[in-house]
């Protein structure tokens, strides 16, 4: 019995740790630079998950589904707040979304058949891009002055909805640049990438749920969806949001947007050198 009791615990300590590192970052991150959502939560489980022994392609399909069903609790929150504001294009949401559900159906499913080294790959990539756009583009003018044809909506739409399932983001990651490239109000573009959000995430944790469970994955899985770890990171990054925005108040604004750039960088570039050494 004692046996049994000290190996259960040497099994599930690092995990548990590497789950609650997770949520203490993720939710001092969001509140300290107003970013939340997979683009924190992904490459900090994927790290964390590689030191406690899971192998780097499990890991990246481990976080990228475990991320997209915490953002869904979180999404629906940002929803409710952002809609009482109107800050919420629900036009703009009726006409995006089945063009947006139609890339995450598409996205969930390449995610399963590529390899999770190839995710993670794509992930850092895209942090690498959101991070030079933070970085070079703050302030410059749009490059449109309005949204294109439907044609072209439904393509930003789909193409929104693809990649950010595919590595486990919300809306606002690739949603916000894109909308505020066409000159569509920020504050705006905030509101409705929040419903982007739910969008992407509802159907992709349920595809992710329903996956095949990989066989080096950590302990506690339901398909590719890590049940302790969503468990653990949903609490802690609502409790801590709100430590990281009273950090947040005390600092430099522009010097912490940099400073996560600089984090996106740094995550990205190391997906990538792992992807080049696999």
């Amino acid at each position: 019995m004692e046996a049994n009791l000290s190996q259960l615990i040497t099994d599930w300590l690092p995990l548990a740790a590497a789950m609650i590192a997770t949520g203490v970052v993720a939710g001092v991150l969001a509140g300290l630079l107003g970013v939340g959502g997979g683009i924190v939560i992904v490459p900090v489980f994927y790290f964390v998950l590689q030191s406690t022994g899971v192998p780097q392609a499990s890991a990246m399909l481990v976080a990228t589904a475990t991320s997209l069903l915490v953002i869904i609790p979180t999404s629906l929150s940002s929803i409710r707040a952002h809609h009482k504001r109107g800050n919420v294009d629900w036009a703009l949401v009726k006409r995006w979304a089945p063009w947006m559900i139609i890339g995450v159906i598409g996205g969930s499913q390449t995610a399963l058949l590529i390899d999770g080294v190839m995710v993670s790959g794509v992930f850092g990539v895209i942090a690498i891009l959101v991070a030079l756009n933070m970085l070079f583009r703050a302030k410059s003018p749009p490059l449109a002055q309005q949204l294109p044809a439907p044609a072209g909506q439904g393509v930003m739409a789909g193409s929104i909805g693809f990649f950010s399932v595919m590595i486990g983001i919300g809306g606002g990651t690739l949603g916000v640049p894109t909308l505020t490239s066409c000159n569509y109000p920020s504050h705006r573009a905030v509101g409705t990438a929040a419903v982007f959000g739910l969008l992407i995430s509802l159907p992709g944790a349920i595809t992710m749920l329903l996956a095949q469970t990989p066989s080096d994955a950590p302990a506690g899985m339901l398909g590719l969806v890590n049940l302790p770890g969503a468990i653990a990171i949903i609490p802690l990054t609502v409790l801590l949001a709100p430590v990281g925005a009273w950090l947040g108040s005390k600092l430099d604004a522009v010097v912490l947007k940099k400073l996560f750039a600089v984090f996106l960088c740094v995550s990205g570039g190391r997906m990538l050198i792992q992807v080049l050494g696999a």
